[in-house]
């Protein structure tokens, strides 16, 4: 059954659709023989921003991590099902995990910032893959840097250290970190949580900015900043205790006219 939007998800296998670089099937995670995540199915359109919505505790930042195999690094949990990524599933046997990533990044709620200087923290991922010479790191920290809109802060203080950096500018570093190894598609979980509402703001207008020529998938608490970046969102519900998707579609379309009765009580709830 090919996924269709604005429809309640029902058991069965999803085929990608041919424009699809990222598609879940029949995607379940379980600890031990809980399931925290049942039987999803989605695809994710090249160069198009999903955000992913919903209550808390309902898997959102599970699902999130599934898609570039940060799944593997949280103990006692096993995935079932498949994630491909151009056609290839990216849990089969022999999938490089730190390749894949550099092709998928991701971009947490916290800054993740290193007590390193600005210019390193920006080069840890292309050093630690070791494919770029070392020639080229300044340019790539330069193009980086750009690319995140921090460039023009910090041009002058490469050397100095990132933790002098506010909170704003250090997600902005991580998001910059995150472009060195120009990345296919970037994953945000609530990138703004930590953040006021200016470099709330600043992040936003880097998603719009950066769907141009990277996809990405965004969880976000707050529905309003999905209207303002997405093109289509998904929502995940809980039933039973376990996480399932409610509906995909497009932006208007769910927020606006939700086919889903769990869908609709959330958001419904989420607008109070």
């Amino acid at each position: 059954m090919v996924e269709q939007p604005n429809q309640c998800c029902a058991p069965g296998t999803a085929c990608a659709p041919t424009d699809a670089i990222l598609h879940a099937q029949e995607l379940s995670v379980f600890a031990a023989d809980r399931a925290l995540l049942r039987n999803v199915n989605f695809s994710i359109k090249r160069n198009e921003v999903l955000a992913i919505i919903g209550p808390s505790g309902a898997g959102k930042s599970t699902l999130l991590k599934c898609l570039n195999r940060l799944i593997d690094l949280t103990p006692n949990l096993r995935v079932t099902g498949a994630v491909t990524f151009h056609g290839e599933n990216i849990f089969a046997r022999g999938t490089d995990p730190d390749a894949l990533r550099a092709r998928i990044g991701m971009l947490f709620q916290q800054p993740v910032v290193f007590p390193k200087s600005i210019y390193e923290n920006v080069l840890f991922g292309v050093r630690h893959l070791g494919v770029v010479p070392r020639r080229r790191w300044p340019e790539i920290a330069t193009r980086a840097l750009g690319e995140a809109a921090l460039w023009n802060e910090v041009k002058d203080r490469l050397d100095e250290s990132a933790l002098r950096l506010s909170v704003g500018q250090q997600q902005r570093l991580c998001l910059a970190r995150t472009l060195a190894v120009n990345p296919e598609v970037i994953l945000m979980d609530e990138p703004t949580s930590a953040l006021d509402p200016k470099s709330t703001e600043a992040i936003e207008e880097l998603i719009i900015r950066l769907r141009e020529r990277r996809t990405i998938v965004v969880v976000t608490h707050n529905w309003h900043q999905a209207r303002r970046v997405a093109q289509r969102v998904a929502c995940i519900c809980v039933r039973g205790g376990t996480g399932e998707l409610g509906e995909i579609g497009g932006v208007d379309e769910v927020f606006n006219c939700p086919q889903c009765a769990d869908v609709a009580e959330y958001l419904s709830t989420a607008a109070n």
